[in-house]
């Protein structure tokens, strides 16, 4: 009798189970959670869209990827892969302006500031849903990764940007520099084969809209205040 009352309870259980919703999966536009921006600040409005398959633009893009993966060498694809973290220290550790290492609160900020950034691309990306290179191209191998997601716009070229905008605000005398870095991290992502040139062009806009955001945000001026005190002595 036990035994048939614990198999009617287990039978029961597993019909409850099958019955039950499955999850629902969250949208990655609501996966990240936002620091220096307000929800309404998340969606850019008037972002011009990717080119259309097939068009002009689009073709143009994947000649250049086909260039660059005819012509790429084995030590741009392992700097490709080095920077798949998209991390501060990744793009600009050894020509950082900060002290070394990098003091507990500037590393926050800059987590914070990756947080923000990748809600707003993540919801750009949402909206165009363009594949990446590889998966539009049998013919088009990335050597850095078979990155997933969607591709426009770059979330590197984004967050290098926006890192650059940062830095080169605490250190302007070094503008130049930052800018060149930022933009060879996103070469970095067409070169690995892993987007597209206008997806890279659509991040540093992105990145632009953004930091424009951040700027409107008394919290964030205090955080760069206090990232400030970290730049080193010249």
């Amino acid at each position: 009798m036990l035994k048939l009352r614990v198999f009617l309870i287990l039978a029961l259980a597993a019909a409850l189970g099958a019955c039950a919703p499955a999850p629902v999966k969250q949208p990655r536009s609501q996966r990240n959670a936002i620091h220096y921006l307000l929800p309404a600040q998340l969606d850019i409005q008037d972002f011009a869209p990717a080119p259309e398959p097939g068009s002009e633009a689009d073709k143009a893009d994947i000649a250049k990827l086909y260039e660059w993966q005819n012509k790429r060498t084995e030590e741009q694809c392992a700097k490709a892969k080095a920077e798949k973290g998209a991390y501060f220290e990744e793009f600009y550790g050894d020509i950082s302006p900060f002290v070394s290492p990098l003091p507990p609160d500037a590393v926050e900020l800059f987590k914070r500031v990756r947080s923000d950034t990748d809600a707003v691309v993540d919801r750009l990306k949402d909206r165009f849903r363009r594949k990446r290179p590889f998966r539009r191209d049998s013919g088009l191998i990335p050597c850095a990764g078979k990155a997933g997601g969607r591709s426009y716009p770059s979330g590197h070229a984004t967050i290098s940007r926006t890192f650059a905008l940062i830095i080169a605000d605490l250190a302007p005398e070094r503008r130049g520099e930052f800018f060149a870095r930022a933009d060879e991290a996103a070469l970095n992502r067409v070169i690995g084969g892993v987007h597209h040139p206008s997806d890279i062009e659509a991040g540093k806009q992105a990145a632009a809209a953004v930091y424009a955001r951040f700027l409107e945000n008394p919290s964030f001026h205090a955080d760069m205040e206090a990232l400030r005190r970290h730049l080193k002595q010249k």
